[in-house]
């Protein structure tokens, strides 16, 4: 018997929405990246969203500098570089300066799937097994794991805390232990100094610095402003030939060129003395024309005297 046919239309699926977006899914089992709702959804820029993602979609090790990331997308330095500050500011993104074994100072790129998480530490060596001891499974011990964080999630899911590691070279050298203790903020750091880090921005607007980085200037500023060193003056010392592009973040030359405290200004110079000046005379009155004239002592004026001096030789 022949399937019966029906010209009638097909009634529409009840679950189906009238309007907005329908997602056709693929299950994926390779090449795919896992990213939470709380990144994916986040208001704000796209730019921002796009290089999170693209980030997350990296593996362990690869350079995320400002110039890398310009070479893959089409956005100039400015709209990449406010990018990983919004991601750096919101907890997404942190970079540390590292000293490596040979004593150069990299740059260490970390990236959260989840903000506030942190890298694992790193595990303590397992003991050598007794010479005696059992061979099994349970009783061999376990092999010490790599000093690296967790894998990234570009090649299959991973947990929420995952992290993705990068280096990069600093510009310029930092001591490790300039970087600030938990407890200081920003609250007990020097205002004036304060001020004066806040004002760069306004020379340069690449300079924005965050209130952990405020904390961690702010001392070393405070000290040029003990030294006599004018709040401008500090503030041209500080932009004056920065590069044309920044591979880390600015703090690291800040840092750099307020690492030595300037020697104070010597006083000024006394001004020399005054001459004394002459006393003013008195006046007086003119005994021959009664015209005022100045004279220590009352008597005639000059054109007086001059008169009776030439009078006795007239006669």
């Amino acid at each position: 018997m022949a399937d019966s046919q029906s010209n009638a239309r097909l009634r529409a699926d009840a679950g189906a929405p009238t309007s907005g977006v329908i997602h056709v899914r693929t299950r994926l089992t390779a090449d795919f990246t896992i990213v939470a709702n709380a990144l994916a959804q986040r208001r704000g820029s796209a730019v921002t969203l796009g290089v999170a993602v693209y980030i997350l979609s990296l593996p362990t090790g690869t350079a995320v500098s400002i110039a890398a990331l310009c070479a893959h997308f089409t956005e100039g330095e400015t709209l990449v570089s406010r990018a990983l500050r919004e991601l750096e500011a919101a907890g997404y993104l942190e970079r540390r300066l590292e000293r490596l074994p040979s004593g150069q100072i990299h740059t260490r790129t970390y990236f959260y799937d989840v903000p506030g998480g942190g890298p694992e530490p790193d595990p303590a060596p397992a003991p050598a097994p007794a010479p005696d001891g059992p061979s099994g499974p349970e009783g061999s011990p376990e092999p010490p794991k790599p000093p690296r964080p967790r894998q990234s999630s570009a090649t299959g899911p991973a947990t929420p805390t995952s992290v993705t590691a990068t280096e990069e070279t600093a510009p310029a050298p930092a001591p490790a232990p300039d970087r600030p203790e938990k407890a200081a903020s920003l609250s007990d750091a020097d205002p004036q100094a304060v001020a004066v880090l806040a004002s760069l921005r306004r020379v340069d607007p690449r300079l924005v610095l965050s209130e952990r980085e405020a904390v961690r200037l702010a001392p070393a500023v405070g000290q040029w402003l003990a030294a006599g060193v004018a709040p401008s003056q500090i503030t041209a010392h500080l932009t004056a030939r920065l590069p044309d592009h920044f591979l880390t973040r600015p703090v690291g030359i800040l840092a750099f060129r307020l690492r030595e405290t300037p020697l104070p200004a010597p006083p000024p110079a006394p001004l020399p003395p005054l001459a004394e000046r002459p006393a003013v005379l008195p006046f007086q009155t003119c005994d021959g024309c009664e015209r005022a004239f100045r004279a220590p002592e009352p008597g005639r004026c000059r054109d007086c005297r001059r008169r009776e001096e030439k009078l006795p030789a007239a006669a």
